[in-house]
């Protein structure tokens, strides 16, 4: 059976950047199970899984378009230190929920200075070229629950 839409796969993939460095990997017990067409995975990869079966080996690059966009400069914000009021020790590298007037965006602090911290809301990986290598590890109909959730069901 061939990856589709609304089909479900499972993959194992390890994720680097362009200086080969491993970003992320799937635990190799434990492949990545995905419901195809359902925005559940970065457009890019998703591509170029179409048509791959069980048992196949590719590498897909993907460009930031296809993955998790540009970085963009108005992500990034200067905002006072009060803001953080009852978190004990503000550190470069925590991640917030931030309160935006489009909803909640993950911010990632990048600087902190005596009255003001500065924050990016950009996705860690924006603006990066990603390099996968995956296998699949298996390919299924859908179920209803999955197609109607959007999502794999959890493991029983």
């Amino acid at each position: 059976m061939e990856i589709a839409e609304r089909r479900v796969a499972a993959i194992h993939y390890t994720l680097t950047n362009d200086a080969g460095e491993v970003i992320d990997k799937s635990p190799t017990d434990a492949p990545l199970t995905y419901l195809h067409g359902a925005g559940n995975i970065i457009p890019g990869l998703e591509k170029a899984l179409v048509g791959k079966k069980a048992g196949d080996s590719l590498n897909a690059d993907v460009a930031p378009e296809e993955g998790y966009g540009p970085r963009h400069d108005g992500l990034i914000q200067t905002v006072p230190r009060s803001a953080f009021e009852g978190v004990e020790s503000v550190q470069p590298g925590m991640q917030f929920e931030a309160r935006t007037p489009q909803g909640p965006l993950l911010v990632t602090v990048t600087k902190v200075e005596p009255e003001q911290v500065i924050v990016d809301g950009n996705h860690p990986l924006a603006g990066q070229n990603l390099h996968f290598a995956v296998e699949v590890a298996d390919v299924r109909e859908a179920s209803e629950t999955e197609l109607n959730d959007g999502r794999v069901a959890p493991a029983a």
